[in-house]
């Protein structure tokens, strides 16, 4: 069973894997260590690439070490220093896949992967397939010994769905 962490801030070591239980409103993004900063890639689902960087800006980071896989049913239009895929439907896993398997080319070992928020990628896809998607996510940010922090509203999903999730990572993390 994985170890639990509540409160303020945290760190994981290279290849460390946590579900990070967070509050349904402010972003996912205002707790993660300041290191996180330094190699990150976003699945955001939450907040459009130019939240992100005001966020990412607000934390002391360089938005060009930030990567963000925009999850959302509309257009996004954004020119700045973050590097960011195009869009991607909520309801793509496919296409969310495809996505962060291109963008972990620019993840390092001891960098950070986050997906803001797992509970849309459930209101939009198939239970099944989110599973399957969050197993290959973590898979592969383990293999690149990269940092990862899948954020939930716990509230939001069922003790069994949370206790999925929370089987695939090495910890768990309660912000609420």
């Amino acid at each position: 069973m994985p170890g639990t962490t509540d409160g303020g801030s945290f760190a994981l070591s290279p290849g460390e894997q946590a579900l990070v239980s967070v509050p349904s409103m402010g972003s996912p993004l205002s707790v993660l260590p300041d290191e996180a900063f330094e190699n990150l890639l976003v699945v955001s689902a939450t907040a459009a690439p130019d939240k992100v960087e005001s966020i990412v800006q607000r934390r002391g980071g360089d938005p060009q070490k930030v990567g963000v896989i925009p999850v959302t049913g509309s257009q996004v239009e954004y020119d700045g220093p973050l590097w960011t895929t195009d869009a991607v439907d909520p309801s793509d896993l496919t296409g969310i896949s495809i996505r962060f398997s291109k963008a972990m080319e620019y993840v390092m070992r001891g960098g950070w992967v986050v997906i803001d928020n797992v509970n849309v990628l459930l209101m939009y896809g198939r239970e099944e397939q989110v599973f399957r998607l969050f197993e290959s996510v973590v898979s592969s940010a383990r293999a690149k010994e990269a940092c990862g922090a899948y954020c939930t509203v716990r509230e939001a999903v069922t003790d069994q769905t949370y206790s999925r999730f929370r089987n695939f990572c090495d910890r768990t993390v309660s912000f609420e």
